[in-house]
């Protein structure tokens, strides 16, 4: 898979844009043949003001380790490959030196460019503990309007 390499104002933007839910309402699917066993629902979401700009927004839970979670938000450029610009991970794993903490990886132009996975690089944090607070950042840091109450404002902790 060829990414584009994209610039840091490039991926600011995308960042910053604002975002609205086309499916506020995404309902759990269960993957059982999934290794681990997950439940995930995804977001469809356009950028505001009549931009064709489309993401995806995830949030996965591993069904036997509530640690064990992942939220995302994926840029799906027209013709052009996937790019998941961040993932908020719970504590269930370690990542270089963060050990069994909740972390955000981050798309970076210096990851892109090396040939790694553009979120590869990660900072831990304690903004969130539950897959709910996570997706409560995300929709915060990236700008996302026009999910339910309950989801825009859930337990962060």
């Amino acid at each position: 898979m060829i990414i584009k390499l994209y610039t840091t104002a490039e991926l600011d933007q995308l960042r910053l844009a604002p975002k609205r839910i086309l499916n506020p309402k995404a309902r759990w699917s269960n993957k059982p043949q999934a290794r681990p066993v997950h439940s995930q629902r995804n977001f469809e979401a356009v950028e505001e003001g009549g931009k064709t700009a489309k993401f995806q927004i995830y949030q996965r839970q591993n069904l036997s380790d509530e640690h064990d979670f992942s939220c995302g938000i994926r840029y799906l450029p027209r013709g052009g490959e996937p790019l998941t610009l961040a993932r908020y991970n719970g504590s269930s794993h370690e990542h270089g030196d963060i050990a069994y903490h909740p972390h955000i990886h981050c798309a970076s132009k210096g990851a892109i460019a090396a040939g790694r996975k553009p979120e590869s690089e990660a900072a831990a944090t304690d903004r969130f503990r539950s897959l709910d607070g996570a997706l409560a950042c995300l929709v915060e840091d990236f700008s996302v309007i026009g999910l339910s109450p309950m989801e825009a404002h859930p337990r962060l902790f």
